[in-house]
């Protein structure tokens, strides 16, 4: 069923739904709860152990299947297993919008007229308890996250903190949750483009409800549907003691929660996020494909990384999502050839890899952002390659994230204008990766560590690096010691 809307009875409902959760399948902790859920609790971020190696893939749900819903996607969990993935993340979930609804291309975002086709977009929710109907039921998550549990993966919930719908239930009910104009009206947040949501005011966000509704909102889903965390669109611009108190709220109900920032803020790692993208490293990635920039920044975004960032966040490596591929382009046309090589950095040099829908089948498609555009899948033509990226940060633990696996450490080469190289090393796994990031031949000389190393991905040879092997052009070796 899809329950109601309701201001009523919600947290009746809620303290019931926490003894749903051992039904929907939530797999057995392996750890034990740290904190009360109390807001006021000093205490500590504490990862759970089922995270160490994990591996996360973004599903965007309009998009898998024709169908474009909940049930139609479940037949998929065990390929995606087979792949290697052990968090599922759900692009947002709930019903959307009508007021403002964007639409049309992806290149005219504009409000669309009322009554048109237009889908609208995922991030605009009218009902944060609720389940978008084209996508089916709570009984459908349920299946989706029992299915997911048996199969010992997890299931995290795209979650919109800073803005609703200008049409969702809380702009009736709840008024007072709103910033709102000098004439008493809803307004989208200021300095954007996101003309279909109105903007929270988080400013008083303790004293008007709002830290306590959203909080209950994020735990109704982890109570009732054995959702394992979420992914925070824009968590920056959500206060981050907010974040806090929801974290300690979320493990009263599951203390292995999951959580995912859209962001970049080393004070997320304190006690809210245990993961958080890695942006700035995906847009370099991004310019020195492209030859906007020289292999060199890389090196020093480990410097700056090592300097901002705890040793125990995790962070989370990709190239390409449901914003970089409807706006910004395809692997294909943001990379070239320079895509494998992009994959595997990302994949090795973070700590988490992400997969995104349609990636494992090398999709050159822009999705469609506010309608239906349903993935090309083809022949998974790079489902191997994606599956033995996984492989190795499951087997390999000097890949393992935060502080379960190892610091990279840059390697010098004799080529280091055009090629980065770097080890990983934990309680004995060691891992190198030397890329040729660029379009020429690079012949590369570099001396490796001390260990019983094998060639596990790539081209090149176990020997002869100290002498010089040649790379070709977006070449890469990866060399690793046994599992």
């Amino acid at each position: 069923m899809i329950f109601p809307s309701f201001s009523l009875g919600r947290t009746a409902l809620f303290a019931s739904a926490v003894t749903l959760v051992a039904s929907c399948g939530t797999p057995e902790p392996t750890g034990t709860a740290h904190v009360g859920g109390s807001a006021e609790q000093e205490d500590q971020l504490v990862h759970a152990a089922w995270t160490k190696n994990a591996t996360i893939y973004e599903v965007n749900l309009r998009q898998h299947t024709p169908e474009g819903t909940i049930a139609a996607f479940i037949p998929d969990v065990p390929r995606l297993k087979a792949l290697g993935v052990d968090i599922l993340w759900l692009m947002p979930i709930h019903p959307i919008g009508d007021v403002n609804r964007k639409g049309g291309e992806n290149k005219n975002n504009v409000i669309v007229e009322p009554g048109s086709g237009s889908l609208g977009s995922p991030y605009s929710v009218q009902d944060y308890h609720a389940v978008n109907p084209d996508y089916g039921t709570h009984e459908d998550l349920r299946a989706l996250t029992a299915a997911a549990h048996d199969l010992g993966m997890r299931v995290i919930l795209d979650w919109v903190a800073n803005h609703s719908a200008f049409d969702c239930v809380w702009t009736e009910e709840h008024r007072e949750y709103y910033l709102l104009d000098s004439l008493g009206n809803l307004q989208p947040p200021l300095g954007t483009d996101w003309w279909d949501v109105a903007q929270l005011d988080w400013e008083g966000g303790v004293e008007n409800g709002l830290y306590a509704a959203m909080a209950e909102a994020m735990a109704f889903w982890v109570a009732d549907c054995g959702i394992d965390g979420f992914r925070c669109d824009v968590a920056m611009k959500v206060p981050t003691p907010f974040w806090d108190m929801a974290r300690r709220q979320l493990e009263a109900v599951n203390p292995e929660v999951f959580l995912l920032a859209e962001a970049e803020e080393p004070e997320h790692h304190n006690r809210a996020f245990d993961m958080s993208y890695g942006w700035h490293f995906h847009h370099l990635t991004n310019q020195v494909a492209q030859g906007k920039e020289p292999v060199q920044v890389l090196r020093d975004y480990l410097e700056e990384e090592a300097e901002r960032f705890p040793s125990d966040a995790y962070r989370m490596g990709f190239i390409t999502n449901h914003d970089e591929n409807s706006w910004k382009g395809t692997v294909e046309e943001r990379y070239g050839d320079a895509g494998d090589a992009m994959g595997v950095l990302a994949a090795t040099l973070l700590d988490m890899p992400l997969v995104y829908s349609g990636q494992e089948s090398y999709n050159r498609d822009r999705l469609r952002f506010f309608e239906k555009d349903t993935v090309v899948w083809g022949d998974y033509s790079k489902a191997d390659f994606y599956r033995q990226l996984n492989d190795l940060n499951h087997t390999r633990e000097a890949l393992w994230n935060g502080d379960y696996g190892g610091a990279p450490q840059v390697l010098k080469t004799s080529a280091d204008a055009h090629v980065f190289a770097f080890q990983k090393e934990k309680n004995g796994s060691t891992v190198v990766v030397v890329l040729n990031l660029s379009d020429a031949p690079q012949e590369v000389s570099l001396s490796l560590p001390d260990a019983p190393l094998k060639v596990v991905m790539g081209a090149g040879e176990l020997g002869g690096w100290s002498e010089g092997q040649t790379l070709g052009p977006w070449g890469y070796c990866v060399l690793a010691t046994d599992a």
